[in-house]
């Protein structure tokens, strides 16, 4: 059996045995969810440690047959795109169950929520089969509605929640139309996405240039609604905003990923024409996450809203870098999103801290905390640092290698330039006017009493700072591992038949 069975089982199978322990038991939830996913991410570890860069393939596989007549299979593997997603999953999953202390009614229901929602997580990452790509990733998503109505804060919780619900509801059927055209108009009758990549690599059996046009926008703006692509990403700071902060941290920093790593695994390759088609397009709509998102987040009052925006703004980075169809770009991209989860993760685990401790995030009511909060203070600090791409992050090494991707195709170049202004300056305006509002200044008499992290609430925070760190001043980490499998992709994204180059290059005059 897969270590990858392991990672996602062990979450899945404790919310099991939680649903047989008695609801007064609250101690035995909270240890068992601890252990569970310090369970799958100790395996992640072992995973990451023992993949072998650049070996051709998908390692850790493991397929079993489940509808043979649709060719469906319980499929699952890695290579260098979703190892590190894997990975970075697995170790949010459990911060974020060290950090879900602010919960203090029904604590069962969440604690079973929060397994499922990260063996889900993990399940989509590491599936390659569609069918059960799209079911781990609906398994994740329905509780996170349930969570942020039943245990979110604010007076617009429920209000947040139907938006939520909403937009992601609407991403995830035209994700699923979209996934459901590919299957019938491929010909292959198999989900398996391996068999379906080698599939096309025969000429005679690639998509039609029509069949490409319908499906690819499907799937690029359907998946972009789950990853909260510019315009439709306004369901973001207000869902994460009143979200609890184990939901936020695994949302924003995991789950929103399934989008990007969608279009990566099987847009790009199965529908090069359309791809080549749409590339322009997604890098001005990019630009809007990096743009204007970062523009209204210097207008937030709430610092959750501020950390909703900048993460959407974020975003934009991962789309730019795909819509590159470079080795450079697209790697960067990966690398942005391993990098995004660590640090979406920390900041809303920050947030978290501030709220339990003052009640409020407001930040006009905040300030001089960095007296009472060393370690907290510190870690925001950092944090910012690593939200404005100082090199020495694994976000600085991700978003310089694809501003480079973006550079070296020349119709990219005007969104390049104005991604770079985006980035170093808006982005470097709103975090670090944040940290001077929050950590300095004077400090209100009513937050004398509040408290430091003590050694066991300061993990979490350690944990993903150290994968911050550790890929930002080792990035090779990654990249080693992510080329070599970015590499087909990136061919088979770039290899559009004569005719049909010929076509796209009459749409684009």
């Amino acid at each position: 059996m897969s270590i990858l069975t392991y990672i996602l089982g062990v979450p899945l199978v404790a919310a099991i045995v939680l649903a047989f322990v008695p609801r007064n038991f609250a101690v035995i939830m909270r240890f068992v969810a601890i252990v569970a996913t310090l369970i799958s991410a100790v395996l992640a570890v072992v995973m990451f440690a023992r993949f072998q860069t650049g070996m051709p393939g998908y390692q850790f596989d493991q397929q079993v047959d489940w509808v043979k007549a649709l060719g469906i299979s319980y499929h699952v593997g890695v290579d260098g795109i979703n190892v590190g997603l894997v990975l970075m999953g697995a170790i949010v999953a459990f911060a974020a169950a060290c950090c879900s202390w602010e919960i203090k009614s029904r604590e069962k229901e969440f604690y079973i929520l929060l397994l499922v929602m990260a063996g889900g997580i993990l399940g989509a990452f590491a599936s390659l089969d569609i069918f059960f790509f799209y079911f781990f990733h609906e398994f994740a998503l329905v509780p996170t509605f349930i969570m942020i109505g039943l245990w979110g804060r604010g007076d617009r919780k429920n209000y947040a929640t139907f938006q939520i619900t909403l937009y992601l509801s609407i991403g995830a059927l035209l994700s699923l139309i979209g996934l459901i055209a590919l299957y019938t108009q491929i010909g292959a009758h198999t989900f398996d996405i391996p068999k379906l990549v080698e599939y096309v690599q025969d000429p005679a059996h690639q998509l039609s240039a029509k069949s490409q046009n319908f499906i690819f926008p499907l799937l690029l703006f359907g998946f972009g609604i789950l990853v909260s692509l510019w315009p439709f990403h306004s369901w973001a700071p207000m869902g994460y905003g009143s979200a609890p902060t184990p939901t936020a941290m695994l949302h924003a920093g995991v789950l929103k990923k399934f989008g990007l790593y969608g279009l990566i695994r099987i847009a790009l390759p199965l529908m090069p024409h359309a791809a080549q088609h749409w590339v322009q397009p997604l890098a001005w709509l990019a630009l809007g996450n990096l743009v204007y998102c970062g523009w209204v987040a210097m207008r937030q009052k709430n610092f959750n809203w501020l950390i909703g925006y900048s993460s959407v703004a974020h975003m934009g980075f991962v789309f730019l870098g795909i819509a590159t169809l470079t080795l450079v770009g697209v790697t960067g991209a990966v690398l942005v999103m391993i990098a995004h989860g660590f640090l979406a993760a920390l900041t809303f685990a920050l947030s978290g801290y501030l709220y339990q401790q003052t009640g409020t995030l407001e930040i006009k009511e905040l300030g001089g905390l960095l007296r009472k909060l060393p370690f907290i203070g510190t870690v925001m600090v950092i944090a910012a640092f690593a939200a404005c791409g100082l090199p020495g992050f694994a976000n600085f090494a991700g978003e310089v290698t694809v501003l480079f991707g973006a550079w070296s195709v020349p119709a990219l170049r005007v969104v390049t330039v104005l991604a770079c202004w985006g980035a170093l300056i808006i982005g470097a305006v709103y975090m670090l006017r944040a940290v001077r509002n929050i950590l300095h200044a004077e400090m209100p008499s009513r937050w004398a009493n509040i408290v430091d992290a003590h050694l066991w609430r300061k993990l979490p925070f350690a944990l993903l700072l150290a994968g911050l760190l550790v890929f930002g001043c080792f990035p090779r980490l990654l990249t080693e591992k992510i080329s070599p499998s970015a590499q087909p992709i990136v061919d088979m994204a770039n290899s559009v038949p004569a005719a049909a180059a010929t076509a796209t290059a009459d749409l684009r005059k």
